[in-house]
C-alpha cells in the first residue's frame, strides 16, 4: 500500500472554547478517502496553568464528536507531543494535535519513486497567508 504525506496540525482553541464542530469535515475527507487520521489528541491548559491530555473519548459533549473518527495509530502522539505544545499554550486555553496521513498524494508519492525523484522540500502556506496576498493582488 502506498504511503502518503504525514502532517501535524496544532489548533488552538483560545479560552478553552473547544467545539466538536470540525470533526464532521475530519469525518467526511477520512470516508472519501482524502486522509488517513494517524492520531489526536487534546491538550488543556486552565487558569492557573495545569495542563491536562486527553483522548477524544475523554472530552465532554465536544469530544463525542471526534470518538467516530477511526485513529490508525492511537498514540502515535505521545507525551513529548502534548508537552512540546503545552510549553506554548497560554493559561485558559487548549490545542487539538491531530497527525494526518495525506491518502490524496500516494498516487504521486509511487510516480516519484518509480522515477527515482525524490522531493527535496515541501512548503505549505497558511491560508491566511493566501487569502492576504490574493486580496492585495
Amino acid at each position: 500500500m502506498a504511503l502518503g504525506p504525514v502532517d501535524v496540525y496544532i489548533i488552538g482553541f483560545p479560552g478553552n472554547k473547544f467545539t466538536g464542530r470540525i470533526a464532521p469535515a475530519m469525518m467526511e475527507l477520512v470516508e472519501n478517502g482524502t486522509i488517513r487520521i494517524i492520531d489526536l489528541c487534546f491538550v488543556m491548559k486552565d487558569a492557573d496553568g495545569v495542563v491536562t491530555t486527553l483522548e477524544a473519548a475523554d472530552i465532554d459533549e465536544a469530544g463525542v464528536a471526534f470518538v467516530g473518527i477511526d485513529i490508525a495509530q492511537p498514540g502515535a502522539l505521545g507525551h513529548e507531543d502534548a508537552e512540546e505544545v503545552s510549553d506554548d499554550l497560554p493559561p485558559n486555553s487548549s490545542a487539538l494535535l491531530v497527525a494526518i496521513e495525506n491518502l490524496w498524494a500516494a498516487k504521486l508519492v509511487d510516480a516519484l519513486q518509480a522515477a527515482d525523484a525524490v522531493v527535496i522540500d515541501s512548503i505549505r502556506i497558511p491560508v491566511d497567508v493566501v487569502q492576504a496576498a490574493l486580496a492585495a493582488g
